[in-house]
């Protein structure tokens, strides 16, 4: 449990089995509608960073699980994003810090003013949510989107993204917006991401 700006934050804490390279953060699809820390989406995204060498944090919203307080929105749970970011880098000082969200916790990750070293945002939810006043991320900057979305518009996310100049847009063919049976390529996604945006580059 971490203490939160309204009480205490659930979360699940995963180490790499070397010393760690970064510190990320995962962030749940939404709250209301069964959104969790176990989704298998953002598990699967998290399982991507682990195994890419970072210290792992997935965490409940405010109000879902054995979080404390209620759904806010979307303004408390970036403060949530934010208070957790900053014990990350008080407890692993010096590490780059990660970012990855699925739908509604893409749209958080995005909106979050934590500046993160690279980002990852599977199914933004371009046209449900308020993306007008987003600023383009400065990171490197993985989208991935299923182009068999039934709840995300894949054509609006696309040219959103095109527009907002993110590192690479990854749509696969077929996919829904919960990537039923195609978890394995998006987990390919994310680590084959993490990998070039990390590697030394040759000058």
């Amino acid at each position: 449990m971490f203490p939160g700006a309204v009480g205490d934050i659930e979360t699940s804490i995963e180490s790499p089995s070397g010393a760690p390279m970064a510190v990320a953060i995962c962030c749940h699809p939404h709250p209301l509608f069964g959104g969790s820390m176990t989704n298998k989406v953002i598990h699967t995204v998290a399982n991507a960073f682990l195994a890419a060498g970072a210290v792992v944090i997935r965490f409940n919203f405010r109000g879902v699980g054995a979080s404390a307080g209620v759904y806010d929105d979307g303004r408390g749970e970036v403060d949530d994003v934010i208070a957790l970011a900053k014990w990350a880098s008080e407890r692993w000082p010096g590490l780059p810090l990660w970012l990855g969200g699925f739908s509604f916790g893409a749209w958080i990750a995005l909106r979050a003013p934590v500046l993160p070293a690279l980002l990852v945002t599977v199914a933004p939810p371009v046209g449900r949510w308020d993306f007008s006043k987003i600023s383009p991320p400065q990171s490197p900057w993985l989208v991935i989107q299923g182009d068999r979305d039934d709840l995300v518009d894949a054509n609006a996310v696309e040219q959103w993204v095109r527009a907002s100049g993110a590192s690479s847009l990854i749509r696969l063919p077929e996919a829904d917006h919960f990537f039923h049976a195609r978890l394995h390529e998006l987990r390919d996604a994310v680590t084959a991401f993490v990998a070039s945006s990390t590697q030394p580059h040759s000058v």
